[in-house]
C-alpha cells in the first residue's frame, strides 16, 4: 500500500486532465460524448497496470544488461516499455471506440488515442509520485505526462486513418495505418526512454520540445480541417449499417 497527500495527487491528475481538456476543446466540429471520453480513459487505466506486469513477465526472456549501458537502454527503452505500453494504449483505444458511432471525425482519433495516453499517464504518474515525492511530480507534468499524450497525438491520428480506410472497405490501407499507429508511439516513447536511460539529459529536453511543437500543430492543424475530416458522408450510411 502507498499513500499520497492531496496535493500531491493533484500533482499526479491535473497535468493529464489540462491535456486532455486542451484537445477536447480543440474538438471543433462535433464534441465527442465525455461518458465516452472517460471510458477510453479508465481503460488506459488498466492497460498501465497490464503493463506493469507484462513488461516484467517479457523481461525474464530477455538479455540483462548493466544500468545504463547502452544494451540497457535499449532494452529498456524499445523492447519492454515502449512495445508493450504502446500496444496496451491501443487495445485500450481500440476497445473503446473503433465501433463508437461518435467515432466520425478524423480529429476523433486524436481526441481518443490522447484519452487513453492519459488515462495511462494519470495513473503511472500517480504510481510514481507516490514513491518518489514532489520533485518528481513537477518534472514528469512535463515531460514524461506530456510525452504519453503526444505519442497519444501520434496514434490517434493513424488510428482515425485506418478507420476511415475501414469504413471505405480498403483493407490494405488499413492494415498500414493501423501498423503506423503502433510503430510511430512505439518509436516516439522508444526514444525518449533511451534518453532518459543513458541520463542524455539535454538531448531528451530539446527531443521533448521538438515533440511540444510537433504535437501542438498537428493538433492545430487537424482541428481546423477537420470540417474536411468526416467519415464521409456518401460512406457513413454505407458504415453504420454494416458491423465494423
Amino acid at each position: 500500500m502507498f499513500y499520497i497527500n492531496n496535493n500531491l495527487m493533484a500533482l499526479a491528475v491535473i497535468p493529464g486532465l489540462v491535456i486532455i481538456v486542451y484537445v477536447y476543446a480543440k474538438d471543433k466540429v462535433e464534441k465527442e460524448p465525455v461518458a465516452l471520453i472517460l471510458k477510453v480513459m479508465a481503460l488506459g487505466v488498466v492497460s498501465c497496470i497490464i503493463a506493469g506486469y507484462a513488461e516484467s513477465f517479457a523481461a525474464m526472456f530477455l538479455p540483462s544488461y548493466p544500468s545504463g549501458t547502452f544494451g540497457y537502454a535499449f532494452i529498456n527503452a524499445f523492447a519492454l516499455a515502449a512495445f508493450w505500453e504502446e500496444i496496451l494504449k491501443y487495445g485500450a483505444l481500440r476497445i473503446g471506440s473503433w465501433k463508437s458511432s461518435n467515432f466520425n471525425y478524423r480529429f476523433d482519433g486524436v481526441v481518443y488515442g490522447v484519452s487513453s495516453a492519459v488515462g495511462f499517464a494519470i495513473y503511472e504518474n500517480i504510481m510514481y509520485v507516490a514513491s518518489y515525492g514532489f520533485q518528481t511530480a513537477l518534472v514528469r507534468a512535463f515531460t514524461a505526462v506530456p510525452l504519453h499524450a503526444f505519442c497519444g497525438v501520434a496514434m490517434g491520428i493513424f488510428y482515425a486513418y485506418s478507420k476511415k480506410a475501414a469504413i471505405l472497405g480498403q483493407r490494405s490501407r488499413q492494415t498500414v495505418f493501423t501498423i503506423l499507429s503502433l510503430v510511430v508511439p512505439m518509436l516516439i516513447h522508444g526514444i525518449y526512454d533511451f534518453l532518459a536511460f543513458l541520463g542524455a539529459t539535454y538531448i531528451l529536453l530539446i527531443f521533448v520540445a521538438i515533440q511540444y511543437v510537433v504535437a501542438i500543430k498537428a493538433i492545430k492543424y487537424l482541428s481546423a480541417e477537420d470540417y474536411r475530416g468526416g467519415f464521409y458522408p456518401k460512406a457513413r450510411e454505407i458504415v453504420y449499417s454494416t458491423d465494423l
